[in-house]
């Protein structure tokens, strides 16, 4: 366990630039920026992405063989993709040890617990992969920004969050942070895709749309973000996002390089005969409810 910890620590320090580990671009001053990026072709895609996910599930059974605790934060802005990368990553892995939290408004209740409370309940346990799509940054995000948190509840944050983290490295949880970076025009091309297509309609709500009317105030509270709680051991990678289906591969590809992990998937089984019994009888078909077959 020790060594494996040192080789992803080893690598989490040297797998980017120190401008893309800040979240900045230098040209760009605050502003989000992503790289300009030629189209994918599909076939290109679907081969890489199909690659990806078989050392995905190698990576899995390695984290359940050795007890590893990883926890994989997905923050950025509206539409950036995050939901999308979520889903690639966890498309075909074992539900039962890789797990999805995106929990929603905070409860009367919750609203007076630390801060960090109910995010503490979700953290892996030895052999789990939990991804949050959002996390406890949502402080330093749009409660700042909206104005859900106080001043004083802001500040508690920005000095609490990497005392938290570095608590629960020590507590041998690694922990990976990942910012999806969009430009403005693609943001906004996709804010009207979705308004148009019914069945992405509910992925906005009108804090997102509020969001585009203070897109400098959320750079801002980016920027702070970033800088503050960018740790040696679990420091912030931004991943340009402007290309979806780059940013997917991308990501993938950068969560298995922070990994030496070996190939622990079972071996092949070898199908047993079913099983034969002349004396079972099925009872009549016309019993049962049957769903139509409109197709």
């Amino acid at each position: 366990m020790p060594n494996t910890k040192k080789k992803i620590k080893s690598r989490l320090d040297t797998a980017v630039p120190t401008a893309a580990k800040n979240g900045s671009d230098r040209r760009n001053g605050s502003q989000d920026h992503a790289r300009p990026s030629k189209k994918l072709k599909s076939k290109v895609y679907d081969k890489e992405l199909a690659r990806l996910q078989v050392e995905l599930v190698k990576l899995q059974e390695y984290v359940r063989v050795k007890g590893l605790k990883v926890a994989i934060l997905f923050e950025g802005r509206d539409a950036a993709g995050k939901g999308g990368v979520i889903k690639r990553i966890t498309q075909r892995l074992n539900p039962r040890s890789a797990k999805v939290v995106a929990l929603g408004t905070p409860t009367e209740r919750e609203r007076t617990q630390w801060y960090f409370q109910r995010y503490a309940a979700e953290l892996p346990a030895a052999g789990e992969i939990v991804l949050f799509d959002r996390s406890w940054y949502n402080r330093a995000g749009v409660e700042r920004v909206m104005g859900f948190c106080t001043e004083k509840e802001y500040q508690e944050f920005m000095r609490s969050c990497p005392e938290f983290e570095n608590m629960l490295i020590r507590s041998d949880i690694v922990l990976v942070k990942y910012w999806f970076s969009v430009s403005d025009d693609e943001q906004e091309t996709r804010f009207h895709k979705r308004i148009k297509d019914p069945t992405k309609r509910w992925k906005l709500s009108p804090m997102d749309l509020e969001s585009r009317a203070r897109w400098v105030d959320y750079s801002r509270a980016k920027d702070a973000m970033l800088s503050t709680c960018d740790l040696k051991a679990a420091p912030w990678w931004v991943v340009p996002a402007d290309n979806k289906k780059r940013a997917r591969l991308n990501c993938m590809a950068h969560l298995l390089s922070l990994f030496t992990y070996k190939d622990y998937t079972p071996k092949k089984l070898k199908l047993p005969p079913r099983q034969v019994d002349p004396s079972y009888v099925r009872p009549p078909i016309k019993g049962q409810n049957f769903v139509p077959e409109l197709y």
